[in-house]
């Protein structure tokens, strides 16, 4: 069945950035199969000028590329290198697939730490890459969504998350650059606080799937967050041993 657009949007745009013509035709024939907007390059010189001209719903990005590694494209938009024609925060929240033939917990691990929402190995089925792009594309959808019913800023011990602006402020008041799923993970928390939440509860909330049994990418997107929370973070985000986290700081709606 193709995906088709609302009566008031466009279909998304998905941007693939994959050097292998072959691939990329494959990829970029499948989704237009499906009614999204595509447009394929073969570089990440050419990934910068097409999203300088336009904004783009999702990025699938593969790991082996010719000079600068999809790795490497990938850190360089979570920390918001480059602009969009809308500016530099929608480039940081889009979403991310990177597509690799290495295809071990490890790569996947790696993927997931440097910022990407989704993580699929080569070989797949187009079947399976749809239905991730599709998985992708609805969750951020359903954030979105989620957002717009709450008020505009969520403020929790000294922080504040801006739902509009999806910008995350210290308690100095300086921003704090997190990608789309750590926005999407830090919600989740926000939504439930001073209660456990299962790992596998987690990765329903936010945009991040797990690919099997032994995928640790709840514990990396937590990790992650972490991280960005600084000094903070182990007052706030406390492991529950064998269950999940628990969020610990009460919650201001403004």
């Amino acid at each position: 069945m193709k995906t088709l657009p609302s009566p008031h949007s466009l279909p998304p745009r998905i941007l693939i950035v994959e050097d292998d013509a072959g691939m990329r035709t494959l990829v970029q024939r499948a989704l237009q199969g499906e009614g999204y907007r595509v447009r394929g390059v073969e570089s990440g010189d050419e990934m910068w000028d097409a999203l300088a001209n336009a904004t783009v719903d999702l990025i699938i990005l593969d790991v082996m590329l010719p000079a600068v590694s999809g790795i490497e494209l990938c850190r360089a938009l979570r920390a918001g290198y480059g602009k969009s024609h809308e500016g530099e925060a929608p480039l940081r929240q889009t979403p991310i697939i990177m597509l690799s033939a290495r295809g071990g917990e490890g790569d996947r691990v790696l993927g997931l730490e440097i910022g990407a929402d989704d993580y699929v190995a080569k070989p797949f089925s187009q079947k399976e890459l749809l239905a991730r792009v599709r998985a992708v594309l609805r969750r951020g959808q359903t954030q979105m969504a989620r957002e717009g019913s709450r008020r505009e800023r969520l403020r929790f011990s000294g922080w504040t998350l801006d739902l509009r602006r999806r910008e995350l402020l210290d308690p100095s008041g300086a921003a704090i650059e997190i990608s789309g799923a750590e926005h999407d993970l830090l919600i989740s928390f926000l939504d439930n606080p001073q209660r456990v939440i299962a790992r596998d509860r987690l990765l329903e909330l936010s945009r991040t799937r797990l690919g099997d049994a032994s995928d640790r990418s709840i514990d990396v997107l937590v990790s992650r967050l972490r991280r960005k929370l600084g000094d903070d973070a182990d007052k706030l985000i406390r492991t529950v041993r064998g269950t999940g986290y628990f969020f610990v700081s009460e919650v201001e709606r403004l």
